[in-house]
């Protein structure tokens, strides 16, 4: 079965996704278990959680080549992917489909998280 995860986006980023700017969410380590979404939750100031959204495909291989094939979709800026994936060899990216926007965002303890997640949470 596959499961979801929950990831902590800042909400310039969560902004960038539900606008549809931003297609793909990068990662410094992907999950090990086969996910078919990610839930959003919007970091501080607004510590909620605000969407959906399907994952198409995870990509891995180096920075470089990551950007390449990302970088008009990106919602980031190369300095910005630079920075995030310095001295890494390898960098992921989950390529996002359809995005479901909650009509009433949801708090972590909906899912049984405590606290914002530091890389992402398995939920089923």
């Amino acid at each position: 079965m596959k499961k979801k995860i929950v990831i902590s986006i800042n909400p310039q980023h969560v902004k960038n996704i539900l606008s549809g700017i931003k297609k793909y969410e990068y990662r410094k380590i992907a999950a090990k278990h086969d996910v078919s979404s990610i839930i959003i939750y919007e970091t501080s100031p607004m510590k909620r959680v605000v969407a959906e959204a399907e994952i198409v495909e995870v990509l891995m291989m180096s920075p470089e080549e990551l950007w390449q094939q990302t970088k008009d979709s990106s919602g980031i800026t190369k300095q910005f992917f630079d920075k995030y994936f310095a001295g890494r060899e390898v960098a992921y990216a989950y390529k996002l489909g359809e995005i479901k926007v909650y009509a009433q965002p949801k708090s972590l303890m909906d899912y049984g998280i405590k606290t914002a997640p530091q890389s992402f949470v398995y939920i089923v």
